[in-house]
């Protein structure tokens, strides 16, 4: 069973988008994930498929119509995929979210527009709400690449090397430790003496507190969460 992702979008012309490059796009290519569009305006109402009306209550702007998302939603086989609503007023996504999803049959992403999706369609649907940050986009699409990235580079044979997954920012609940490479110094700055020392110990000790400190720097959130 491979991971399908759904996306239902008024730009399908977004996709694949960076999901088609490097290492996720070979994946993609190589079948280990796929990738369907659905287009919004397809299930449009009207001579012109109108997809959207003005608020109720009035209001600036325009909002997705209940009964196009819902025949857009209907008409994909959701084969226990969640259905994700992208919002700024949504949970926060997360690597625990991410994983969760990688490890089941995959996605359906519906892309927000204009000032958002009439509330019965998000209701009547269970559509679980979903932010990428403390942000407002033009739209959801930017969202749905992130969020789709962020589960497929988990799937099994996806990434060359599988303990980047293991070792990288949020795996452990801490944020990465800082990565150098060639040359060994650079404007005057070198690498941390402990890293060429070839002392594993030492090392592990180091990325360790690397890792601590800098996530008490910049996501004493995180901390705090570990504590819990």
């Amino acid at each position: 069973m491979n991971f399908a992702a759904s996306i239902i979008t008024l730009f399908p012309e977004a996709f694949p988008g960076t999901l088609g490059l490097s290492l996720i796009g070979k994946a993609l290519r190589d079948g280990l994930w796929s990738l369907q569009t659905h287009d919004l305006r397809q299930f449009g109402v009207g001579p012109h498929r109108s997809v959207d009306d003005t608020p109720a209550g009035g209001g600036a702007g325009m909002v997705i119509r209940a009964d196009v998302a819902a025949a857009a939603i209907d008409s994909i086989s959701a084969a226990g995929r969640p259905l994700i609503y992208l919002s700024p007023r949504g949970e926060p996504f997360t690597q625990a979210i991410a994983q969760d999803w990688a490890a089941g049959p995959g996605l359906v992403v519906f892309c927000g527009r204009f000032e958002g999706l009439d509330e019965r369609a998000i209701e009547a649907r269970g559509m679980r709400e979903i932010t990428v940050g403390d942000a407002v986009l033009a739209g959801g699409e930017a969202a749905a690449l992130v969020v789709v990235e962020a589960c497929v580079r988990l799937l099994p044979g996806v990434l060359g090397n599988q303990g980047s997954v293991t070792e990288e920012s949020f795996a452990d609940g801490l944020l990465e430790h800082p990565q150098y490479t060639r040359p060994r110094e650079w404007e005057g700055r070198a690498i941390p003496e402990v890293l060429l020392s070839g002392d594993h110990a030492r090392i592990e000790a180091w990325r360790k507190a690397e890792r601590l400190r800098i996530t008490a720097q910049r996501r004493p959130d995180l901390l705090a969460k570990r504590k819990e």
